[in-house]
């Protein structure tokens, strides 16, 4: 019974620098903890995407002495934060696919990972490469992957959601085109789930007649007004990663708040 921690968005940034007064470092640092301490025995540690809140050199060097110190093993992926360059160079050794796209196909006995990289850029050009992009070549990546799953149930991971989540500002800058994202994975019909991060929310429902959930950041949260036009805004609310788990039926997906979790308490 494969069990995968998920964390998405934790905008590391330089030491000594906070975004709206917390401490991205110390929160995901606290996160690192929690599931060493209480998922030692996941499968996979699965991170998709904006590591560094300014795409430097510096925090990705934080975030990778923090990333030693995790127990299970790793899959990681970038978001539109980061650089690919930048990331690559402090992290060579991170598996990629034959485009150079940070990207792979994990197999494991009841299901097959497919993390896929939907940072649109280069070039760096803000605000239009915050919006995420699969070019043909990522999207035959993707259709590559699903054909060859055999039996394999297949869980999706990804920064953008490939659809609208009723946020006005972040839906702005989901993935432009889902259409031709859905066309690959319909085509094969052995998508399971899809996981997304990017809104900053909890949040979770269909799309296309495919499950999906979006989980919130251990750094900060988006706050719940859907009609602003904002996508700045930030919320100090607890932080918080997913975890999933493939059952003979299906898979179940959880989120722990983990800054505010209790492990054992008395009902009276």
């Amino acid at each position: 019974m494969t069990k995968l921690i998920v964390f998405t968005d934790l905008h590391i940034v330089p030491e000594g620098q906070s975004i709206i007064g917390l401490d991205p470092f110390q929160r995901f640092s606290a996160g690192i903890a929690h599931v060493n301490r209480y998922h030692a025995d996941a499968d996979r540690v699965i991170i998709m995407g904006d590591l560094a809140h300014q795409a430097d050199r510096a925090s990705y060097e934080r975030l990778k002495a923090l990333l030693d110190r995790l127990v299970p093993p790793l899959a990681i992926t970038i978001g539109n934060h980061d650089r690919r360059d930048t990331f690559l160079e402090v992290f060579p050794e991170v598996a990629q696919d034959e485009d150079g796209y940070i990207q792979e196909v994990i197999d494991l006995p009841d299901c097959r990972l497919v993390i896929l990289d939907t940072l649109f850029a280069p070039p760096y050009d803000y605000p239009r490469s915050h919006a995420g992009f699969l070019c043909t070549r990522r999207l035959a990546w993707l259709d590559r992957q699903l054909e060859t799953a055999g039996d394999l149930p297949v869980l999706l991971f990804m920064h953008h959601p490939p659809h609208a989540t009723g946020f006005t500002a972040m839906d702005m800058m989901r993935l432009i085109n889902e259409v031709d994202f859905y066309e690959v994975v319909k085509r094969r019909g052995n998508v399971l789930h899809i996981f997304a991060g990017h809104v900053h929310r909890t949040i979770s429902g269909s799309s296309r007649g495919i499950p999906f959930s979006v989980f919130k950041s251990p750094a900060y949260q988006q706050p719940m007004p859907f009609d602003t036009t904002d996508p700045s805004l930030a919320v100090d609310e607890p932080a918080a990663y997913g975890i999933a788990i493939m059952t003979d039926t299906g898979v179940l997906v959880h989120t722990e708040d983990y800054e505010i979790a209790v492990r054992e308490a008395e009902v009276a």
